[in-house]
């Protein structure tokens, strides 16, 4: 799926992280979001790698990347953790100045990323989500009945494992085929791996420890850092059928946290990238041209 591209493990800290990496010119690190992994923008990154150096990586307890024990507090599973964990992985591939391109889950570890790590990243794009702490503050009836795994994956462990792991690739289907998208926009090939990967029961523990992680220690962050805004160039793209852009204005609700945001819909659901991979990609790359590294 990523012709040209080299395939890594790289030691960062005390976890391994998978990623691909391919073309030249300034540096895009590439984020996945749940149940996906870095085989989401198969279609978009070989196009991106025409003018940019680029990084597709598994966020860690996703696809390849490891999957460490958690404790209590979830903080293992944290934005903060895995946004380190991406930060060191781009200075071990000689990238110390990179923009970020992040979807669903990696766009909330991207966010983190731009408030701990703000003198790393020149640009960042969002792909489909809104702040945590915003989505956790406004909580409606449609946003629950639509968001509903938020609330079933943190519960304690093991019970969302116990519901999930007896027919993983059922599930991973069901959640595929939501948020105003239909599994059949999927790649047969980008589906082997997403069923490969979510078969694994440590990357089901993983995505639970991730919800839990993002309901508790992940707001506490947020809260000590809510003065704080992104400064750098931010770009937020939508899905206009799916629950961000039915129940929200995405970039009224941005501009509560950024300094600089632009962007649009796309028509499309959820999974944006594979629904509509070329409008998604013109979208993206024409943002990433106009910044400067």
């Amino acid at each position: 799926m990523f012709e040209g591209f080299e395939e890594h493990i790289i030691r960062v800290g005390d976890v391994d992280i998978a990623c691909v990496v391919g073309g030249t010119g300034p540096a895009v690190l590439m984020l996945h979001g749940a149940p996906q992994t870095h085989a989401m923008w198969h279609k978009i990154a070989p196009n991106l790698a025409r003018s940019f150096t680029v990084v597709a990586a598994d966020l860690r307890g996703y696809g390849d990347s490891s999957k460490p024990t958690s404790g209590a507090d979830h903080a293992e599973y944290s934005f903060r953790a895995m946004a380190l964990d991406q930060v060191r992985l781009m200075s071990a591939l000689d990238h110390e100045r990179f923009a970020v391109v992040a979807h669903d889950r990696g766009a909330r570890v991207a966010h983190r990323l731009l408030l701990d790590h703000p003198e790393r990243v020149f640009g960042a794009s969002i792909l489909d989500v809104l702040p945590t702490e915003y989505n956790y503050s406004h909580v409606t009836r449609e946003l629950a009945t639509a968001y509903w795994h938020w609330f079933a994956f943190i519960q304690p462990a093991p019970l969302p494992e116990d519901l999930i792991t007896p027919a993983p690739v059922k599930f991973l289907h069901h959640v595929l085929n939501s948020f105003g998208s239909s599994s059949s926009v999927f790649a047969p090939e980008a589906m082997a791996e997403y069923e490969r990967c979510f078969s694994d029961p440590q990357m089901i523990h993983a995505m639970c420890e991730d919800y839990r992680a993002a309901a508790s220690i992940d707001l506490e962050h947020d809260h000590e850092s809510r003065d704080q805004r992104v400064e750098c160039p931010l770009q937020i793209i939508w899905g206009s059928a799916g629950v961000v852009g039915q129940l929200f204005d995405p970039l009224a609700v941005w501009r509560e946290y950024a300094s600089d945001v632009r962007g649009s819909s796309v028509d499309a659901g959820h999974f944006l990238a594979e629904q509509q991979p070329d409008q998604t990609f013109k979208l993206l790359n024409d943002f990433l041209s106009s910044l400067t590294p």
